[in-house]
Parts: C-alpha cells; sequence; structure tokens
C-alpha cells in the first residue's frame, strides 16, 4: 500500500485493537483516508497531509469544534481520545486522527427531494450558529476580491500552458475554449468588481457532497473540517449551492436552491440582503477562479478534471442568469 500510515505505532496509542484490515479511501483531494478495521471495531484514520491544514493545534481546534457541534445535536464524527486524551497522534512529524467510523453514502443535489434540500439548507445554518455559540471570537477583516488585472495575467499564463501541450487532447480544447469565454466576460463585467466582503464568522470551510455522508434519508454526518476557519458565512452557503445543485450541463437548479436558502436563512438568521451581496460576491469569485485549471496545468494534478465542464459552464450560465439566481437566494 502506498503512504501505508504506520498503524503499529498509531494503535499503540489508543484502546482500539490490533490491525485486521487498512484500505484507502480515495475520494479526498486535500488529505488521505483509511478504513481501518480492528480487533475491536472500525474507525476512519486520517493523515493529515496537506501542509497548508496539517498544523497540529489547528486540528486539535477543529476536533474542539467538531466535540462542542455534537453536544448541539449537529452530525458530526468527533474523533477518538487516545491514551493521553489527546485527540492528534503526532509520529514521524506525520499528524493522524482516528475518528469512529460512519455507515452512509454521499448524494448530489440531483438525488434530494425538496424535503431534503430544505433539511440540508437548515443544516448549515445550524453549523453556522452552531459555531458562533461555541467558537471564540475571531475577528478577521473581510476578504478583498479577486482583481480582474490578476486574472488576465493569470488566462494568458493558462493559455500559453495549453499552448505547449502536446499531444493536444480534448481537455485542451475545452480549457481553450472556456478561457477565451471567460476573458470576454471579465472584459464585459470588469465594473462590477465587488467590495470587501460582509458579516465574518466561523464555518464549516468545504461544505459540499462528498463531505457529508447520509444514512437513509438523513444526514448522519458532516465530515472533513480541514476548512475551519473565519469566513463571510453567507458567502459558503451560496458556494455549498453552487456545489450540491449545479447540474451537468452547468447550470443551477433553482426550485431546490430556493427551498435549500430558505431554510439556511431561517435556521442561520441571514437576512435576504446578506444572501444578495454573498450571490454577487460567489459570482466574481467564479469569474476569476481556474483553481481546476491551475491543478492540471501546473501541477499535472488531473483529479478535478471531471468537475471542470459542469464547473467552468455554470459561471457562464450564471452570469446570464444573475437575476434569476439571486433571486432564488432572496426570495
Amino acid at each position: 500500500m502506498s503512504h501505508a500510515p504506520p498503524l503499529g505505532a498509531l494503535l499503540r496509542q489508543y484502546a482500539a485493537g490490533c490491525a485486521v484490515t487498512c484500505e484507502p479511501v480515495g475520494q479526498g483531494l486535500l488529505n488521505r483516508g483509511y478504513r481501518l478495521r480492528t480487533t475491536r471495531g472500525r474507525y476512519f484514520l486520517k493523515h493529515h497531509f496537506d501542509p497548508e491544514t496539517a498544523d497540529p493545534a489547528a486540528i486539535a481546534r477543529q476536533h474542539r469544534a467538531t466535540q462542542r457541534l455534537a453536544g448541539l445535536g449537529v452530525p458530526v464524527a468527533p474523533p477518538l481520545p487516545g491514551r493521553d486524551g489527546r485527540t492528534v497522534a503526532v509520529i514521524g512529524g506525520h499528524a493522524y486522527a482516528l475518528h469512529p467510523w460512519i455507515d452512509g453514502r454521499h448524494r448530489h443535489g440531483g438525488q434530494l427531494t425538496p424535503g431534503q434540500c430544505t433539511r440540508l439548507g437548515a443544516l448549515l445554518g445550524a453549523v453556522h450558529a452552531g459555531l458562533e455559540r461555541v467558537m471564540p471570537p475571531s475577528p478577521r477583516p473581510p476578504a478583498v476580491s479577486a482583481d480582474p488585472e490578476d486574472t488576465f495575467a493569470l488566462i494568458e499564463d493558462l493559455l500559453a500552458r495549453v499552448r505547449r501541450h502536446h499531444p493536444a487532447d480534448s481537455f485542451d480544447a475545452l480549457a481553450r475554449h472556456r478561457l477565451l469565454e471567460r476573458r470576454a466576460l471579465l472584459e464585459r463585467h470588469a465594473g462590477r468588481r465587488p467590495p470587501r466582503g460582509g458579516s465574518v464568522g466561523w464555518v464549516h470551510g468545504d461544505f459540499h457532497p462528498f463531505n457529508l455522508l447520509y444514512k437513509g434519508d438523513a444526514p448522519a454526518a458532516i465530515v472533513d473540517w480541514d476548512r475551519l476557519g473565519m469566513q463571510p458565512r453567507a458567502e459558503e452557503a451560496v458556494r455549498a449551492a453552487a456545489i450540491f445543485f449545479v447540474r451537468p450541463v452547468g447550470t443551477l437548479d433553482l426550485p431546490k436552491v430556493r427551498a435549500y436558502t430558505r431554510a439556511y436563512r431561517r435556521a442561520a438568521g441571514a437576512t435576504p440582503s446578506e444572501l444578495a451581496a454573498a450571490v454577487h460576491r460567489v459570482w466574481w469569485e467564479r469569474l476569476n477562479d481556474f483553481w481546476m485549471l491551475r491543478w492540471h496545468y501546473e501541477r499535472g494534478d488531473t483529479r478535478a478534471d471531471p468537475q471542470f465542464p459542469a464547473a467552468s459552464a455554470l459561471a457562464v450560465w450564471w452570469t446570464r442568469e444573475y437575476d434569476a439566481v439571486c433571486d432564488a437566494f432572496v426570495d
């Protein structure tokens, strides 16, 4: 097994028995996870590998947050403490955590009924309201929105990388088309750059279908809290909707967005004006964001390639249907 975790040393730090099987779970983009079965049960073993999120103190903060949210009834999977009471095990300079195994499956928005969309919005609202209760205040200035001049330079660099890629393939053709298309959109809408963000609070930071497990029709656990931090909360609600409810052709299922957002606003206490401002900022963010192409051409990392067709089409459709999208979030 590549990148096999040091199971013997790890399990000696927990009252979790001896390893029987350990299989990689391959859906994470940042860190490494394993389905671990021992003589005492089943667990999820997480290797906090990504340098940006692997600081043991930050991981411990995430763990405290999930423990406190669990006390409020939010469906999470807090880590198990080791023999020394700590929830982060550092071995050979690498940080690990052991969680209970949660039986469940992921669901994208197309698999959710209107009632389940309502429940999803209420769940994210409960997360934001709960984090406000259990996490200490930590002022952070609102983020500055992307500068289109920087984006134009990035587009030119990516176009050059596309031209240098040989032999050219269908991904290159789509990338070139979307880059040229996005450049034209930015030229047309450069004057709509939003001001600094709005109300900042603690957020999950990466709320999407692969980080939510369902058991039957109900959410069983929100997982992967690596991006826990201070951000404009309403923007997380908009970003999540743009992932859950994007269709393969790059449009949003607006009736489901409306059901989700109404429930979110009630649970989080967010106002329609907050959501309208968040829609504008996330729309602008999408126009200026090329992380999937940067992974592909700068890193040679193709794991996000399957998401690119719908995500890149969404920015174009969202621009054309801006008023309808905004209405779905504020109605």
